[in-house]
C-alpha cells in the first residue's frame, strides 16, 4: 500500500513538472533546512558539508537504471552530489524503515529542499532532477556511521538502488 501511495505521489508530481518550463542546470548546497509538511516547522539544522564532495551518476544504460556507482563509502562530514546524466526523471529516497530513528530528523535537514528547479517530495526524498545535467547534493556530516538504502523513486521497481556506508 505505501508503494501504491509513493507511485500516485510521484506520477501526479512528474505530470505537474512535465507542465513547467526548462531550467538551467542547479547544483544545490545542503544547507536548506527541512521542514515537516504539515506544520513548516522546521524539525533538525542541516550540517555543513567538512570533507569531500563524491559524485554518483543516475543513468540509464540500454534498459538498466541505475546508480553509477551504486555502492558508496563517505566519511561522516563528506557530501555526495547525484548528478542527473540520462533516463529521468530520477531522485535520491530514504526509507524512513531504513534509517536509524535518531538519524532521520539529520538527514532529512542535510537534504536540500530544492534541486533541478524542483521541490522536495518529503523529508526523506529529494526532489525529481528532470533535465540532464541537475544535480542534488546531500550531506552526511552528523551522520552516525552505517549503511543507508537509497532508491529512485520512479525507478524503484526497476532496481534503480544504492548504499551509502558512513564511516
Amino acid at each position: 500500500m505505501q508503494f501504491l501511495g509513493r507511485a500516485l505521489l510521484t506520477s501526479a508530481v512528474v505530470l505537474a513538472a512535465c507542465a513547467g518550463g526548462d531550467s538551467p542546470s542547479d547544483t544545490v548546497a545542503a544547507n536548506s533546512p527541512a521542514t515537516t509538511p504539515s506544520t513548516g516547522a522546521q524539525t533538525a539544522s542541516p550540517a555543513a558539508v567538512t570533507g569531500q564532495t563524491h559524485e554518483v551518476d543516475m543513468v540509464i544504460d540500454g534498459s538498466e537504471y541505475k546508480y553509477v556507482p551504486s555502492e558508496i563509502t563517505v566519511k561522516a562530514g563528506d557530501a555526495i552530489k547525484f548528478n542527473m546524466v540520462s533516463g529521468g526523471p530520477h531522485n535520491v529516497a530514504f526509507e524512513p524503515e531504513d534509517i536509524p530513528e535518531d538519524m532521520r530528523a539529520v538527514l532529512a535537514a542535510n537534504m536540500p529542499a530544492e534541486g533541478g528547479g524542483m521541490t522536495k517530495l518529503s523529508p526523506l526524498m529529494g526532489p525529481l532532477l528532470m533535465q540532464p545535467g541537475t544535480s542534488y547534493t546531500i550531506s552526511f556530516a552528523g551522520i552516525k556511521p552505517g549503511a543507508y538504502p537509497f532508491n529512485c523513486t520512479p525507478h524503484l521497481a526497476m532496481g534503480m538502488v544504492g548504499t551509502v556506508t558512513v564511516q
